[in-house]
C-alpha cells in the first residue's frame, strides 16, 4: 500500500519546508519537492492513495508520553480503557502513547508489568509503550528494573506523595536511582511533599474546608518545589537523570533550570492544564463544579502567574515537553465519592484527545513557535523515552505516523462537540481552537479521515523503547 501526500507544508522540529511525503507501507519513503518524479515515474499515479494537503501542515504524530489508562486509583479506576483512551488520542492526532504500569506496595513488579500487557494488547488504535511505577522498592525490584529494561520498558517513575499507595522514601528512591545510574534507566519522580501535604489536608477537613478549591491550597507550590530540589539532589548524588512529571509550579521550574544550567540531566514535563487552568477560576468554581478538575499536582494560582511561567519555560526549553497525565474519571460514580472531602476525590483530568490541539492554539496566540509545537509535542517525547527516528519525525525510514492539520479549521471543544474520552464532562468544555485534525495515519494506515474514525481496535502495536535519547 502506497501513499502520497502531497502540496503541505512539513513541519518538523527543525523547520518547514513545501514537500510531498510518499509512505510505502508502514513506513515513510520519501520526502520530496512538491510534484517530484522518482526515476521518470509521475509518482502520483503509481500509489494506492492521494491525500491533498494542500494549504495544511503535515507533522509527526503526537507521542503523549504520560497517559494512565484503565488506572485503579483511589477505590475506582481510570473511567478510559486502552480502547476507548487510544481511539480518543487518535481523534486528537496523537499516535502513540507511553502508559504507566501501577506497582502498588508488596505486588510483583514483573506480574504487574505482563497485566498491563494483558489490558492493552489488542486493544489499542496506536502504537503504544509503557513506563513502570515503583512503590516500595525491593532488591527484587530492581532486578526487575534490569529485565524491564530488555524488555523495552527503559524509565521508572517514584513517587514523594500518596503515603501507603506509592510513597517512596528517600532511602528507597536512593537505591532505585542507584540503579537507574548503572543500567541507563531514566528515572521519573511524583515531586511533591508527601508528609507536609498529609497535615494540610488533614487540618483542612478538621477545620471544615472541604471543597474542592482546599485540594489546591493544600499541596502548595511549596511542597513540589521542595521535592523538585530533593530528588535532583538525590539523582545528583548517584548521577541518574531525572525526569520531573506534571511540573505546574514556577518555583519547581526554577529548580529543574538551575540543575540543568550546572550540566545535569534533568528534564520536566508540564501538561495542557498548567498552561491554561487555574486554582481561582476552575478548583475554585461554584459548589462541587471544582472537583472537574481536581489533579495532582494541582492547578496554581494565575494571580501568582504560574501559567505564564510555564509558556515562558516552554519556549526557553526549561521545560523540555507537554504530557497530558491523562487520567479520567467520571462525575458521577467517581469525583463525586469526594463530596462533603475534598480528599476523596480520584485525581486526574482528561486531556489526551486535545492536547495537539490546545498546544497548537498556543501557536495562534504567539506562545510557541510552529516548529517548537511539533517539537513539545512529538519529537521530544520520542527522544526523551527512546522512540526517536521511528518516531517523532518525517523523514525517510519513521513510522508513517502523519498528522494532516489544517490552519484554516476549527474545533469546537466540549462533551457534545468534539468529545470521545469516555467522561461524563469535558474538562475543556468551551475552548476554541483556531485549526483542526483533518487526516491521522498510523503506520501509514488512515485511522481518523475527516470528521470519521476509519481505524479498528488492534491498529496499534506495542513499542519496544530503547534508553534515552535526550541526556546531554
Amino acid at each position: 500500500m502506497k501513499t502520497l501526500i502531497k502540496n503541505g507544508t512539513v513541519v518538523n522540529s527543525t523547520g518547514t519546508a513545501s514537500a510531498d511525503v510518499l509512505i510505502d507501507g508502514e513506513t515513510i519513503a520519501a520526502v520530496l519537492a512538491p510534484g517530484s518524479h522518482l526515476l521518470g515515474f509521475d509518482i502520483e499515479k503509481n500509489v494506492d492513495t492521494v491525500i491533498d494537503a494542500t494549504g495544511k501542515y503535515v507533522i509527526p504524530g503526537g507521542v503523549d508520553a504520560h497517559t494512565h489508562m484503565e488506572m485503579p486509583f483511589g477505590g475506582t479506576n481510570a473511567s478510559d480503557t486502552f480502547e476507548t483512551g487510544t481511539r480518543a488520542a487518535a481523534w486528537g492526532g496523537t499516535t502513540s502513547i507511553v502508559d504507566f504500569v501501577v506497582q502498588y506496595p508488596d505486588q510483583n513488579v514483573l506480574d504487574q508489568y505482563h497485566a498491563w500487557h494483558e489490558k492493552a494488547a489488542g486493544n489499542c488504535a496506536i502504537d503504544y509503550g509503557f513506563h513502570q511505577i515503583l512503590s516500595d522498592v525491593q532488591d527484587s525490584s530492581l532486578v526487575a528494573m534490569d529485565e524491564l529494561i530488555k524488555e523495552g520498558v527503559s524509565s521508572f517513575k517514584l513517587f514523594m506523595a500518596y503515603k501507603g499507595v506509592f510513597l517512596s522514601d528517600d532511602g528507597q528512591i536512593l537505591r532505585a536511582f542507584q540503579k537507574g545510574a548503572q543500567n541507563g534507566a531514566l528515572m521519573m519522580m511524583h515531586a511533591e511533599n508527601g508528609a507536609v501535604i498529609d497535615v494540610l489536608v488533614k487540618q483542612a477537613i478538621e477545620a471544615g474546608n472541604t471543597s474542592p478549591y482546599y485540594h489546591g491550597l493544600t499541596r502548595p507550590w511549596q511542597a513540589e518545589e521542595e521535592a523538585t530540589h530533593r530528588a535532583i539532589m538525590i539523582a545528583n548524588l548517584t548521577g541518574a537523570p531525572l525526569y520531573v512529571v506534571h511540573v505546574s509550579a514556577k518555583q519547581a521550574v526554577e529548580q529543574i533550570a538551575h540543575a540543568r544550567d550546572l550540566g545535569q540531566n534533568v528534564f520536566g514535563e508540564t501538561c495542557p492544564q498548567y498552561l491554561y487552568l487555574s486554582l481561582e477560576e476552575q478548583l475554585g468554581a461554584p459548589g462541587f463544579e471544582g472537583a472537574k478538575w481536581v489533579c495532582s499536582t494541582p492547578l496554581r494560582s494565575r494571580a501568582e502567574g504560574h501559567q505564564h511561567h510555564m509558556w515562558q519555560a516552554l519556549r526557553t526549553n526549561d521545560i523540555q515537553m507537554v504530557s497530558t497525565d491523562h487520567c479520567p474519571f467520571c462525575m458521577k460514580g467517581q469525583k463525586d465519592m469526594g463530596i462533603g472531602d475534598f480528599s476523596k476525590i480520584p485525581n486526574g483530568i482528561g486531556s489526551v484527545e486535545h492536547r495537539m490541539d490546545l498546544l497548537y492554539q498556543g501557536v495562534v496566540e504567539g506562545n510557541i513557535s510552529l516548529e517548537r509545537w511539533v517539537e513539545v509535542t512529538s519529537t521530544t517525547p520520542s527522544r526523551m523515552f527512546g522512540m526517536y527516528g521511528k518516531k517523532g519525525v518525517i523523514q525517510p525510514g519513521a513510522d508513517a505516523d502523519v498528522v494532516v492539520y489544517n490552519p484554516n479549521g476549527h474545533t469546537s471543544i466540549g462533551l457534545n462537540k468534539t468529545h470521545h474520552m469516555n467522561m461524563d464532562y469535558s474538562a475543556w468544555e468551551g475552548f476554541e481552537i483556531d485549526g483542526h485534525v483533518d487526516t491521522v495515519l498510523s503506520r501509514g494506515k488512515v485511522i481518523v479521515d475527516g470528521d470519521e474514525y476509519v481505524g479498528a481496535k488492534g491498529d496499534g502495536k506495542y513499542f519496544k523503547r530503547g534508553l534515552s535519547q535526550y541526556l546531554i
